[in-house]
């Protein structure tokens, strides 16, 4: 159990399965310290995701299998017996390790995460997490399209035959971390509908490359997310709580706990929380689950139903018209101050 109390039922029901909180650690290192997860489980978690198993990172290992072991086996006549089954860790086995130990270790759900883009041979894998005890997985499409000839609608289909190939897989519910960039999310999220998933993440961040001036290269340097990231994912949830049967869940801008308070008012289920968590992980867990607490006590709502999609669009007849007309009066709203003027 956790060790703060209050007056607001925070069950949630996400992906078929039943948390004591709707505060999910997202997809991160985070994840990968059991005692870390512990405390912020104690602090108010009410399931982790672990870090991603790449779609590359699996060919790549086994290619690597191929050509360092597969490809000597019969190359004389005691190759069968100098080189040994398996001389390194291949595919998913340290990912599979962790999810084991992290499973006998805490008593709330465990997703484990797939990053892919292609149907194939490695959503098999996905059967191995679940095998190893995964409550459901989380199917990370992750892509930035580069070649001039790649149509959008092709990459939908591909990732729809992802999704189908995952969901065909698994008996555990799929969730399916989305990224920002479709021309209509909420068509695409029903077709993750249609492909079997039982839910969707919005969003997935991408971490962006700046560029070094001094030495003409990509600074890869990790940038964590803001608050300010939040609104992208609210637009989202209020357009799609009560248009799809799908769980939904926030992701990315969760640093406070009015942060979750405006995901759940949104239409969100959940709330996944990485970036507040690298630097102090149960005491942003534990700050985030007390005002998250407090706001919904404060304001007399029994439990998360009663105040989730309290802000949505989906009593609006034209939401399209509305969002316009929003923007409009925002740009005409703006005024340049006095300084500026001088």
């Amino acid at each position: 159990m956790t060790d703060v109390s209050t007056t607001t039922d925070l069950t949630a029901r996400w992906l078929g399965l039943t948390l004591r909180s709707p505060l999910v650690i997202g997809a991160s290192p985070v994840s990968d310290d059991v005692p870390v997860v512990q405390r912020c489980i104690a602090a108010g978690a009410g399931a982790v995701v672990l870090r991603s198993l790449f779609e590359e990172q699996l060919v790549l290992d086994q290619l690597a299998a191929h050509r360092y072991v597969d490809s000597h086996v019969d190359s004389h006549a005691e190759a069968m017996t100098f080189l040994p089954d398996s001389v390194f860790d291949l595919g998913a086995t340290p990912t599979l390790r962790r999810l084991r130990r992290l499973k006998a270790a805490v008593d709330v759900p465990v997703i484990a995460s797939l990053n892919g883009t292609t149907p194939g041979g490695w959503t098999a894998y996905a059967r191995d997490l679940q095998d190893a005890g995964a409550d459901a997985i989380e199917l990370n499409l992750y892509e930035v399209a580069t070649g001039l000839h790649q149509h959008s609608a092709d990459i939908e289909d591909r990732q729809i035959d992802v999704v189908a190939s995952v969901v065909a897989a698994v008996q555990v519910p799929v969730s399916v971390k989305l990224s920002p960039f479709y021309a209509s999310v909420p068509a695409f999220v029903a077709r993750i509908d249609q492909a079997g998933a039982a839910g969707v993440v919005l969003f997935n961040r991408y971490y962006q490359p700046d560029i070094n001036l001094d030495t003409l290269d990509m600074d890869r340097t990790l940038v964590p997310s803001t608050s300010a990231e939040l609104p992208l994912r609210l637009h989202a949830l209020a357009l799609l709580h009560h248009r799809t049967g799908l769980s939904l869940s926030a992701a990315g801008g969760v640093h406070r706990g009015s942060d979750a308070v405006k995901a759940i008012l949104c239409g969100a289920h959940t709330v996944q929380v990485v970036s507040a968590l690298l630097a102090d992980p149960p005491g942003a867990m534990r700050a985030i689950h007390s005002e998250l607490a407090a706001w919904l006590g404060e304001r007399g709502y029994r439990d998360l139903d009663e105040a989730r999609g309290a802000t949505a669009l989906d009593n609006v007849a034209d939401p399209a018209a509305l969002e316009r007309v929003n923007y409009a009066r925002m740009l005409q709203g703006w005024r340049i101050s006095a300084t500026t003027r001088s």
